[in-house]
């Protein structure tokens, strides 16, 4: 499968690294970014010789069989939606876009290129230990779940890289509680959400005020036949990345992600007793995103379909956004 990527930022570049070195089936061809540097780089370290500036010139690119979108948000829609009429398939990064009508449109056009493979990138789907949470779930371990409580904290970067991505990323909410989100929807059974409340805080960063964003917040979402959700993100943890999900049911609950362990070893010395937490959620989830590149390349080369659908994300951006409409007003919102 020849792949092209169009985005070479922080993740662009860790899913360069993927499809180049460790995705079976997988030959990255090509590269789109509008930072010449970054062209130069994806030339120098992984070979691609077929580098563009113009995305319109990439993704008509017949050399190229797929693309893989690490772009901004706001960019995402045109852009998936150029790709399938250009007969390509598409993973795009997650949110698929940060307005309903967007994700729509996006599934409108999907319909009519059936055979054209379209993903968006979830990753915690694929993570392992999601994975087995899931796999409990369905067994009925927990009984019928209910209540699912889960976090995205952050590392604090105090650069305030987030600080100016804030203009384009749709908040705190979208942009991290997102994949909460959507895993809330997956383990309770993908029920339909009608009401949202989120507040929030700037513990530190107060450049957010300005883009009527958060550095920490709470959201609460009601669905269809009792379940809720229950959402926390935070850019600002002292210690490392801390993502946690807690799915509880009428006969148990399971916990995903506790403590932020690095891995196995407990230091106990004069200061105390502690482990080392993971620093960001490239090391958190290093392999779930060789899992969900692998899926997508699969589904290209005719395997199985993808195991989530273009109407997964735009429920989490109906939702997302409600939440975040929430936040700026004060009050609960529709969904």
């Amino acid at each position: 499968m020849r792949i092209g990527i169009a985005g070479l930022g922080r993740l662009g570049r860790r899913h360069a690294e993927n499809l180049a070195w460790r995705i079976r089936g997988a030959h990255l061809v090509g590269a789109c970014s509008p930072v010449e540097a970054e062209l130069q780089a994806a030339q120098a370290d992984f070979g691609i010789e077929r580098l563009y500036a113009s995305f319109d010139a990439f993704v008509h690119d017949p050399e190229i069989d797929a693309v893989v979108l690490v772009t901004p948000t706001a960019l995402h829609a045109d852009q998936v939606i150029a790709a399938l009429e250009a007969g390509k398939h598409v993973f795009v990064e997650k949110p698929l876009a940060l307005s309903v009508a967007d994700c729509e449109r996006v599934q409108a056009v999907a319909q009519h290129h059936a055979d054209r493979v379209a993903m968006v990138g979830f990753v915690r789907r694929f993570d392992p230990s999601y994975a087995n949470a899931m796999a409990e779930v369905k067994g009925g371990r927990v009984g019928k779940p209910f209540l699912v409580r889960s976090q995205t904290c952050d590392l604090n970067d105090e650069s305030g890289f987030f600080v100016r991505f804030a203009e384009s990323s749709g908040g705190l909410f979208m942009d991290c509680s997102v994949h909460d989100i959507d895993l809330a929807r997956w383990m309770l059974g993908s029920p339909r959400a009608i009401r949202a409340f989120a507040t929030g805080t700037i513990a530190l960063h107060e450049g957010l005020a300005q883009h009527a964003d958060v550095d920490n917040g709470l959201a609460i979402v009601e669905f269809e036949g009792g379940a809720r959700a229950v959402f926390y993100a935070s850019r600002t943890f002292a210690h490392g990345h801390e993502t946690q999900t807690e799915v509880i049911g009428t006969a148990g609950k399971l916990l995903v992600g506790h403590g932020a362990a690095r891995d196995r070893v407990v230091l106990s010395d004069a200061h105390g007793v502690r482990h080392r937490a993971v620093a960001d959620f490239f090391e958190r989830f290093s392999e779930a995103f060789e899992r969900e590149l692998q899926a997508f390349v699969a589904a290209c080369a005719g395997g199985p379909s993808v195991p989530l659908t273009l109407a997964d994300a735009t429920e989490a951006t109906r939702i997302g956004a409600a939440i975040t409409r929430s936040l700026r007003s004060g009050w609960p919102e529709a969904v």
